[in-house]
Parts: C-alpha cells; sequence; structure tokens
C-alpha cells in the first residue's frame, strides 16, 4: 500500500466498469470490475456505499463516524487504507484537489 494519504478534499468514486453487486447465490456483496471480483466485508461495504462521486472524503468520513458512532481517527485510518489499496487496483479513482481523472 502507497503511504500517500488521501486528501479530505478530494472526491473519491468508482469509475465506468466498477460497481457493487449483491451476489445473490453466495449472499454475499462484491465489487465487480472487469475481469475482477473482490468479496467486501461490511467495513469496504459501508465505505464504499457511501461514494457518490459529489461528496468529498471529508463528507464521507463524517457521515460514517456518525452512522457507527466511532472515533474520527479511527475511521479516517480505516477509510484511508480501504481506499488507497482500491486505488492501486484502480478500481478507485479520485476527482479534486488530489487529482485524478476526471
Amino acid at each position: 500500500m502507497s503511504a500517500d494519504r488521501i486528501s479530505g478534499a478530494a472526491v473519491p468514486y468508482l469509475p465506468r466498469g466498477v460497481r457493487l453487486h449483491d451476489d445473490r447465490v453466495r449472499g454475499i456483496r462484491v465489487l465487480l470490475a472487469p475481469e475482477r471480483v473482490i468479496q467486501l466485508d461490511p467495513v469496504g461495504h459501508a465505505i464504499l456505499s457511501e461514494l457518490d462521486g459529489k461528496r468529498s472524503l471529508a463528507e464521507v468520513i463524517e457521515t460514517l463516524c456518525t452512522r457507527y458512532d466511532a472515533p474520527p481517527e479511527q475511521i479516517e485510518g480505516d477509510v484511508q487504507e480501504f481506499l488507497r489499496d482500491l486505488m492501486d487496483r484502480r478500481m478507485v479513482f479520485l476527482d479534486g484537489e488530489a487529482g485524478g481523472p476526471a
């Protein structure tokens, strides 16, 4: 995983061809991309469900903190690590201050 922090002003989003999907046969949530599938745990699903391509990373973290009544440092660390990993796999992009594809 890259050590770079994602700016709170950046807007994370799922690029074209990448989407959340309910695998009803297995009863799990997955992230689908061309020729790739990642099984999501509840934390990953909660994070990705908040990405709408409009809200900044800071707003997503604030929403998750409120929803799960958890400290911002903990939520931010989990979100940063998870999204950075998906960015390295080109399954999440950024728009806004941190750059990335528009």
